[in-house]
């Protein structure tokens, strides 16, 4: 009984967590668009200037439009529940190596005179984990989530590659945010005496 708590209590605490961000990222388009005009994404990462380095903060919650806020809300909800079915602080450790992981490198070798913003590097970030969090692993579950994830979202590896149409997407983010979550993989993989562990 005391487990069977423990277990609701940790999942109403991850509902609880994704809906305040997601409400969040919302609110803050909302806003960015209808009062400030689109003038918020300037706090983006801007590559090698000083004060672009906010925007490893900012980043992650400015957006385009609410079309880039749209393909970003569910694989954002999606990678970070997979992540979270072990533990709320693997997410939220996850997380903070690829936001700075995917936002220093970004300042650091981003096209110069451009503005980085998203949510997708952290996302990105999360698919990194998950991909090779079997391979550091070298359990039955983290193998098997490894496939899974490969399965549903291996196609956007493709988004760490320039783009040869010219599209503003940021594969620099999507890049370092995706080596953000493989080093979070290597660096918070559970010893193999844990192999029944998500």
């Amino acid at each position: 009984m005391e487990t069977k708590r423990s277990v609701m209590g940790e999942f109403r605490l991850q509902v609880k967590t994704l809906a305040v961000i997601v409400a969040g990222l919302w609110l803050v388009e909302i806003a960015d668009q209808v009062v400030f005009g689109g003038s918020l994404d300037g706090l983006g990462i801007r590559p090698r200037q000083t004060s672009g380095l906010w925007g490893i903060i900012f980043a992650p919650f400015l957006h385009g439009d609410f079309a880039h806020l749209i393909s970003n809300t569910l694989p954002f909800i999606t990678l970070s529940w997979l992540i979270m079915l072990r533990s709320t602080e693997d997410w939220l450790a996850v997380t903070l190596i690829a936001a700075v992981v995917g936002g220093l490198g970004t300042w650091l070798l981003g096209a110069p005179s451009s503005v980085h913003i998203g949510a997708s590097g952290v996302i990105f970030g999360y698919f990194g984990f998950l991909l090779l969090r079997g391979y550091f692993e070298r359990s039955l579950v983290a193998i098997a989530f490894s496939v899974l994830v490969f399965f549903l979202y291996g196609s956007i590896l493709w988004g760490v590659l320039p783009r040869l149409d010219g599209a503003p997407i940021s594969w620099e983010r999507h890049l370092f945010g995706f080596i953000g979550g493989v080093l979070a993989a290597k660096l918070m993989a559970k010893p193999k005496c844990k192999q029944s562990e998500f």
